[in-house]
């Protein structure tokens, strides 16, 4: 059913990671955690903006803690994205189900709205790419991740290079208290780059130590399969 959105959408776009972060309440458990990763902290002067820096293979990332710029993500997002320098032809994306469900849901309704002619410019790049890439599947991953996630890429073997058992593992292994299936996540290969974003449940600094492991592992595991 995307056929038409993949004519309108072949090209894409690069997702935002610096959209303005949202006032968070208390930046001490943040900060400490940040130092102890051994990243850099900074906020705004009114501590309405979070903004961690790190490296990931020699190459620079950043992750941020704040205000959504997804209408599906509700509370605060977590977003990261790593300058990593990939070959750019390479796309991929492992995507939590029921977003995928959700934003397949939202343009199979936009193709069927006989008042829309041309796909609507504003829609989430998240659309673009399921527009984009094809699901893959195969044999050896657990069978509970293809129940929770799906892959897509523009290859399969780009597919299978990038999300190994390792990342399998640390996708399906959040500690307690976890965010559960239904909470929105994404991890992403795109014109070099790698991003994530998520909700950002439960507001634990448990979830930003395993979403970082998770974003971090992926990086590595691109920079193995990709670097130029």
């Amino acid at each position: 059913m995307f056929d038409r959105l993949k004519k309108v959408f072949r090209k894409g776009h690069a997702p935002a990671a610096d959209a303005a972060p949202s006032q968070l309440g208390a930046h001490g458990p943040v900060s400490e955690w940040a130092a102890s990763r051994g990243m850099s902290f900074t906020s705004a002067a009114l501590g309405s903006a979070v903004s961690m820096h790190g490296k990931v293979g020699g190459r620079p990332w950043r992750l941020e803690l704040g205000k959504p710029s997804r209408d599906y993500i509700v509370g605060e997002e977590l977003r990261a994205r790593g300058e990593l320098g990939l070959s750019e032809d390479v796309g991929a994306m492992v995507i939590n189900r029921p977003l995928k469900d959700a934003l397949e849901r939202r343009a199979y309704s936009m193709i069927t709205d006989t008042l829309r002619t041309t796909a609507d410019p504003r829609l989430p790049e998240e659309m673009r790419w399921l527009a984009m890439y094809d699901e893959i599947g195969w044999e050896g991953a657990r069978s509970d991740f293809w129940t929770r996630f799906a892959v897509l890429a523009d290859t399969r073997e780009h597919a299978m290079a990038w999300v190994d058992n390792a990342l399998v593992e640390l996708l399906m292994s959040w500690p307690e208290p976890a965010p559960g299936p239904q909470v929105p996540f994404m991890v992403v290969l795109l014109r070099g780059k790698c991003y994530l974003r998520m909700q950002y449940v439960p507001p634990e600094t448990s979830t930003l130590e395993h979403a970082t492991t998770i974003f971090t592992s992926a990086c590595e595991s691109a920079l193995a399969a990709f670097k130029k």
